[in-house]
C-alpha cells in the first residue's frame, strides 16, 4: 500500500513538474526552501531539552497557532519548539510571528520516506503537533516507527476533505493508527476521523483554538503605523476585504460605487500574493485614489479612497480599524475564510453563501444574528447585495453596534479550546503512556 502511495507521489511529482517549475519563475513559490523540503536540515542543537515539532501548512494554521505556542512556552518551558510549514507565504509568516519563540522555522518535506526520515533525524522530535488535519501517510508511519508521538490539533475535516478522504479510507485505515491523538474541533469533525479509521478512545473534542487567537497580542505599533500614514482616526469609516479571491475584489468595487458612500474608505487584502498585481490593475481601472502598502509612505496616502494590502501577515492586527469587515472566499465558492479574528476585534462582518469551510462557526454566528451572510446569486447580484448590507450597517448605527457587539460576545463565550487542547497533548509533551481523557 505504502509502495503504490510513494510510486503515485512520485508519479504526481514529475507530471506537475512543470507547473511547479512555472510557479518558481514567475511568483518564487516551490524554489523557496527546496533543499529543506528534501529533508536537507542542518541538525538541530536542542541541548538535550525535548523538542516538540509544530506543523502549520500556510498563514491559517499559522495564525491559529499563537496561542498553542504561548500556551506550550508557558506550561513546558523547558520543552523546545520548531515550526514547519509547507507554503511560502505560511513560511513567511511563521518566521515573523514565532521570531521569538521558535528555535527553527523550516520547510516541511516532501512525504517520501528517505526526504521524511532526513528530516526527523534532522530534528529529534520528541513530539510532532499536526494543525488542522494534514494526513501524510509515510510522514505518520515513519514517526510510529521511531516513536514518536504524533497528535493532530484543532483537527477539521470538512463535508467536502470527508468526501475525499473516503476515497482512500483502506489506505487510511492503516495510516491513522499512527496517530497517538487527534483533537478535534466539534462532534463532527471527530465522527469523521474516527469513520476514517482512527479509534475512538484516541479521539478528543476541544472546540476551535481560533476562538483563542483574539487574546494573543497583536502589534500596536503597526496599527498606529495605518493610522498615521492613512490618517485614520476615531471617525474613518474603513470597509476591509478580507481575503479575497477572483472575482470578488470586483465586487466589491462595484459594491463600493453602488453605496454612494463617499466617506467610505477601503482596505483589499487578497488571499494570495501572486494576484497583488492583478488586483492592483483593477484598482487603476476603478477610478479610485489609492495607495499600495508596500510602497514608500507618500502625503497623498493620507486622502486615498482605497489600500491594497500586498502583505503577508499585517492583517489580523488591523481590524481593530475596520468600521465593517467582508470576509472572501464565501462570493467566490472557495468556502470562506476565518471570521473569528475580526469578530475578536469588534468588526461588524458580512460574508457571501459560501463558507461551508468553516461550517460549524458561521452558523453559529449567524444563529446568533452576530454577522449578515449574504444569499446565493451572480456577481451583479452579489455586488447588489453586498451594497444593501453595507449601506444598512452604515446608516443605522445602532444595528451595527449590536452586530459588532454579539460578534465579540460569542468569541468570548467560546474561548478555552488552547486549555483544553494542552490538557489533551500533556501525556505526549510530559512522556507519559497514559493518555488524558
Amino acid at each position: 500500500m505504502y509502495l503504490v502511495y510513494s510510486l503515485l507521489l512520485t508519479l504526481g511529482f514529475l507530471v506537475l513538474l512543470p507547473r511547479f517549475l512555472f510557479d518558481a519563475l514567475r511568483h518564487g513559490k516551490y524554489v523557496a526552501g527546496f533543499g529543506e523540503r528534501m529533508g536537507k536540515l542542518p541538525p538541530l542543537q536542542s541541548s538535550g531539552r525535548p523538542v516538540v515539532w509544530l506543523h502549520c501548512v500556510s498563514v491559517g494554521e499559522s495564525q491559529a497557532a499563537r496561542p498553542l505556542v504561548a500556551g506550550i512556552r508557558r506550561q513546558f518551558p523547558d520543552h523546545s519548539i520548531v515550526v514547519s510549514t509547507t507554503t511560502l507565504t505560511g513560511q513567511k509568516l511563521a518566521r515573523d510571528i514565532f521570531k521569538d519563540e521558535a528555535e527553527r522555522v523550516f520547510y516541511f518535506p516532501f512525504d517520501w520516506r528517505w526526504t521524511v526520515r532526513r528530516s526527523l533525524r534532522a530534528i529529534r522530535p520528541s513530539s510532532v503537533l499536526i494543525m488542522e488535519t494534514e494526513i501524510w501517510p509515510r510522514f505518520f508511519r515513519e514517526c510510529q516507527a521511531q516513536g514518536i508521538p504524533l497528535a493532530i490539533v484543532n483537527g477539521r475535516l470538512s463535508s467536502q476533505s470527508f468526501r475525499r478522504y473516503m476515497w482512500i479510507k483502506s489506505l487510511l485505515k492503516t495510516v491513522l493508527p499512527s496517530l497517538t491523538r487527534a483533537v478535534m474541533q466539534t462532534e463532527t469533525d471527530a465522527g469523521r476521523i474516527i469513520e476514517l479509521g482512527l479509534d475512538q478512545s484516541r479521539v478528543a473534542v476541544s472546540g476551535n483554538m481560533k476562538f483563542d487567537v483574539g487574546t494573543t497580542s497583536g502589534s500596536s505599533a503597526l496599527v498606529a503605523e495605518f493610522r498615521e500614514r492613512y490618517n485614520i482616526t476615531g471617525t474613518t469609516q474603513l470597509l476591509i476585504a478580507a481575503s479575497t479571491h477572483a472575482p470578488e475584489e470586483n465586487v466589491v468595487l462595484k459594491a463600493l460605487a453602488k453605496t454612494n458612500r463617499p466617506d467610505l474608505r477601503l482596505l483589499i487584502a487578497p488571499r494570495h500574493p501572486e494576484r497583488f498585481d492583478d488586483v492592483a490593475s483593477l484598482l487603476d481601472q476603478s477610478g479610485l485614489h489609492w495607495s499600495r502598502r508596500s510602497s514608500p509612505p507618500r502625503t497623498s496616502d493620507k486622502f486615498c479612497d482605497a489600500i491594497l494590502l500586498d502583505t503577508i501577515g499585517e492583517l489580523s492586527n488591523i481590524y481593530s480599524l475596520a468600521t465593517i469587515v467582508f470576509v472572501g472566499g464565501s462570493i467566490s465558492s472557495t468556502g470562506g475564510h476565518n471570521i473569528l479574528e475580526p469578530a475578536a476585534m469588534g468588526a461588524a462582518i458580512i460574508t457571501g453563501p459560501h463558507m461551508h469551510n468553516f461550517a460549524a462557526i458561521s452558523r453559529a454566528f449567524v444563529k446568533a444574528g452576530a454577522i449578515i451572510q449574504l444569499s446565493s446569486g451572480n456577481h451583479r447580484e452579489s455586488a447588489n447585495a453586498l451594497a444593501a448590507a453595507v449601506n444598512g450597517l452604515m446608516n443605522d448605527d445602532a444595528l451595527r453596534f449590536e452586530l459588532q457587539a454579539k460578534a465579540k460576545q460569542l468569541v468570548e463565550l467560546n474561548r478555552g479550546a488552547t486549555e483544553r487542547t494542552l490538557h489533551y497533548l500533556e501525556p505526549i509533551l510530559t512522556g507519559s503512556t497514559q493518555p488524558n481523557s
